[in-house]
Parts: structure tokens; C-alpha cells; sequence
């Protein structure tokens, strides 16, 4: 929003920032300030004498059109990466095609993904995926191929891969190409510059690689355990198993909290940040100028007009957007008021719709607002999502939230035994015992939301 605002102010001369340059203080501004009349008064100015204002700007839905958050992200995707690359690729337009068709089932990781793979091999899943390409596209699979083959040359290495092992494998083979240097020595080095050990790990140790077991490697390929951890240092530490991470998002930055939420007393209060928000109004010399006769007429009158009544609506979009803010803020307090006195273990599962009959507001405008919207609190910082949870059933018929429950099986697994990992229905057990009822299938899920893998793959071997 500070951007859009920041864009505003120096495209419409018609809309000045008040607040005070690095330096000045608020006396500095004292006498602009007493000219200044409030925002309505120039609403009302428009309505009477511009006759295309009228109903058309409804300010006490700015927030419901969600004009804030349809800002777009300047980050590129990783289609626009690998569309940019493909035009500058020596092919035929019906190719090209094609290419086009292939680069648009790749997903957000980097993978291409036309169908579900179900318990095929990684074989059957690679024919597979061509065949339905082929029947899609209506070309033949040798076509499809070819395509998929040029896409996989592209940036970011691995991309277009229909499996890990094959998204590995083509990292590993361009960078013994570009980095010839890192395949020299015993337990890398090879024919033709490729990387024998690294290309037989991956086409049949991953499992084992993840386990770090890499005694059981070394003795199915029959090498040294010392070359063997040579060379899966080299793939976790060169080769990248999730290709398209990094595109389609902002440069990671520190977040700034939207409202602060403290505590005075026994009671707490929600106190919005505007630090870094402009404080606009309308330009002293403007509102002369429409305001005096004979001053400005024609067209440079109706220009000026035109960008009264864009400022006025972000004027008011802004001031409707914060109040909206504090509203959904305070009734989230309201709500969540244990969880700020005593803890995670107090935070109650509710639903955005809560809110927004509390508040009186449609359950769409509340969901945008509290979208990568933050709260510093004295429980931490907090996006507002956050605190809307559905509930889970507890032994004692009580209700708890899944971040709870979430939060308690990270603590069983960070504090089990590294060399005997607990499996999902050992940590089924272990919450039971805090009277939490979760089926091993339940617990499978939130472990892999928490990302943490499988007991055998948590199992220190070597």
C-alpha cells in the first residue's frame, strides 16, 4: 500500500504528503496545516461541481474491492522466466508450440505435471506423462520428447523434470559439462567428464541418501564409504531438488507489523502503525485555483478535477482501509483474549465468519484484511490468519486448535532419541498422553506440514 500511495503522490499533482521530511518537525507545518480543510468538504466540492462524481465512488466499500491488495508483485514467475528463454530458442513456430504446451504444465516447483502418478515407477510415470502430452497436444510422442528435452536445457537447471531422480541427474550431468573441475579426483571422476558414483546414487540410492546410510551405498556399488560421502556432499551441496524455489516472490524482507497489540493494565488495546504511511491531503494551491473564478477553464480544469477525485478516493480508501483494519484487529482480541493472557494452549478455533458478524462486515472483506497483514503482540508476531482455526476434539471433550497440536508434536519430535525416531503412531501415543486423540494418519500429515520426514529418514546411521 505505501507503494501504491508513494505512486499516487508523484503522478497527481493534486495530492500532497503533510507528514514531516527527515529534519522537520510538525511546527514546520503549522501553517499549511491551518489551511488545510477537511477531506469531506472537497468531496462535497466535487459532487456539486463535477458532474461525473455522483454514486460512482462508493469510499465505504474501498476496502471491499480489495484495491490494496490487487497491487501486483513486481517478481518474475517461473513461467515468464522459461517463456523469455524459449524465444530466443532456434525453433519452428509449430515446435514452439509445443515447447509452449510443456512449459505451461510445469509447476511452481519446477516439475512437469499432466496427470497423477499413483504407484507407477518412475519409468512408467516419465512414458506416461509423454503419452498424455501427446494425446493432449495431438502430436506425436517423439515430438513431445524433443520438447520436453529443450525445456530441460533451460534455466533453472532440473527444470521440467517428471521425477527427483530424473531432475537430479540432469543437474548432474550439466554441471560435470560447465564444471569439469569438480569431477576430477577418484570418487567422482569418469569417462566423458561424467560423475559415475553421483549418477548411480541417485538413480538408485535416494532413500538411503536421505537416511544419510551411506554404508549400505558403499556396499551395493561396491566403493569406499570415504568416496561415497565424497559425492553426496556434491549432490546436497551443488544439486538443487526443488528447482523452481525462488521465483514468483518478493526478496525476502523483514515484516513490518501492520497494528500493535500491547497490553496497559489488565486491558489491551490495538494502536495501528503509520509509520512510513504518508499523510495526505489536497494541494493548498489547487484548491485556490478551482476555487477562484475565471482562474482555470476548459480542459486544464477538467484535468484538474479528474485528479481531485482520484485523491480524494485514495484519501478515503486509505482512512476506510485502517479503520477496517483496527475493527477486524479488535474483534479478533476480543475472540482470542485468553490466548494473549496464558498461551498457544488457550487459542480458540474460530472461523472467519465470526468476525465478520461481529463486526458487521461481509466475510470477504475479512479475509483480505487480515491477508499478509501482521500483529506485534506480546505473545510474538503474528499474521491474522492466524488466529482463525478450526477445532479438534480432546479426550476431556474440550476443543483445541491444530496449531496446538502442531506446536505439541514439534516439541515430541525435536526431543526424541535421533537413532530411534519415533514413528507416527508412537507420536500418536505420546500426545495421547497429553489427551490429545490425532489417528497416525493425522499425525502423518501435520508432521509433513511441519516438514519433518518420515522416522526412517530422521534416523542418524553414520
Amino acid at each position: 500500500m505505501q507503494e501504491l500511495v508513494r505512486e499516487e503522490l508523484l503522478s497527481n499533482p493534486v495530492l500532497e504528503d503533510s507528514a514531516p521530511a527527515e529534519g522537520q518537525s510538525e511546527e514546520d507545518l503549522s501553517a499549511e496545516g491551518k489551511e488545510a480543510k477537511p477531506e469531506q468538504e472537497w468531496q462535497e466540492y466535487l459532487e456539486v461541481h463535477d458532474p461525473y462524481m455522483g454514486k460512482r465512488l462508493d469510499f465505504s466499500e474501498a476496502s471491499e474491492d480489495g484495491f490494496f491488495e490487487k497491487a501486483p508483485s513486481n517478481g518474475i514467475t517461473l513461467k515468464d522466466h522459461l517463456m523469455l528463454q524459449l524465444q530466443y530458442l532456434p525453433l519452428g513456430e509449430r515446435d514452439k508450440k509445443i515447447a509452449e504446451f510443456v512449459i505451461g504444465n510445469i509447476d511452481e516447483h519446477g516439475f512437469l505435471r499432466v496427470m497423477e502418478r499413483g504407484d507407477m515407477s518412475d519409468e512408467a510415470f516419465i512414458d506416461a506423462t509423454v503419452n498424455e502430452l501427446s494425446a493432449l497436444i495431438g502430436v506425436s510422442a517423439r515430438d513431445v520428447t524433443a520438447a520436453i528435452a529443450e525445456v530441460q536445457g533451460f534455466d533453472p537447471p532440473g527444470v521440467g523434470a517428471r521425477t527427483s531422480k530424473e531432475c537430479l541427474l540432469i543437474q548432474a550431468r550439466q554441471f560435470a559439462e560447465v564444471c569439469p573441475e569438480l569431477a576430477e579426483g577418484p570418487a567422482l571422476s569418469g569417462a566423458e567428464g561424467n560423475n559415475p558414483l553421483v549418477e548411480g546414487i541417485i538413480s538408485g540410492h535416494l532413500e538411503n541418501l536421505a537416511k544419510k546410510n551411506y554404508k549400505a551405498i558403499a556396499k551395493d556399488l561396491g566403493r569406499p564409504v570415504e568416496a561415497v560421502v565424497e559425492a553426496a556432499n556434491f549432490i546436497t551441496g551443488h544439486l538443487n531438488p526443488v528447482p523452481g524455489a525462488g521465483f514468483g516472490t518478493e526478496e525476502a524482507r523483514v515484516v513490518v507489523p501492520d497494528l500493535f497489540i500491547q497490553k496497559i493494565g489488565d486491558e489491551y488495546a490495538v494502536f495501528l502503525n503509520d509509520d512510513g504511511l504518508p499523510k495526505l491531503n489536497i494541494s493548498p494551491y489547487y484548491k485556490k485555483m478551482l476555487l477562484s473564478k475565471g482562474t482555470v477553464e476548459g480542459d486544464a480544469k477538467g484535468y484538474i478535477q479528474e485528479r481531485l477525485r482520484a485523491a480524494v478516493w485514495l484519501i478515503k480508501s486509505v482512512h476506510q482501509r485502517q479503520r477496517t483494519l483496527k475493527k477486524v484487529a479488535e474483534s479478533i482480541l476480543k475472540f482470542q483474549r485468553e490466548f494473549f493472557d496464558s498461551g498457544l494452549k488457550y487459542l480458540k478455533p474460530i472461523i472467519l465468519k465470526d468476525v465478520a458478524q461481529d463486526i458487521e462486515m461481509h466475510e470477504s472483506t475479512v479475509s483480505r484484511v487480515t491477508t499478509n497483514k501482521y500483529a506485534h503482540t506480546p505473545r510474538g508476531m503474528f499474521e491474522l490468519k492466524y488466529f482463525f482455526s478450526t477445532g479438534m476434539s480432546q479426550s476431556d471433550g474440550s476443543h483445541t486448535t491444530a496449531e496446538y497440536i502442531k506446536e505439541r508434536l514439534r516439541r515430541v519430535i525435536e526431543g526424541e532419541d535421533s537413532e530411534n525416531p519415533l514413528s507416527d503412531q508412537q507420536i500418536a501415543e505420546k500426545l495421547k498422553e497429553a489427551r490429545i486423540i490425532l489417528a497416525r494418519r493425522t499425525v502423518a500429515k501435520y508432521r509433513e506440514e511441519l516438514g519433518f520426514l518420515s522416522s526412517s529418514a530422521r534416523k542418524s546411521h553414520y
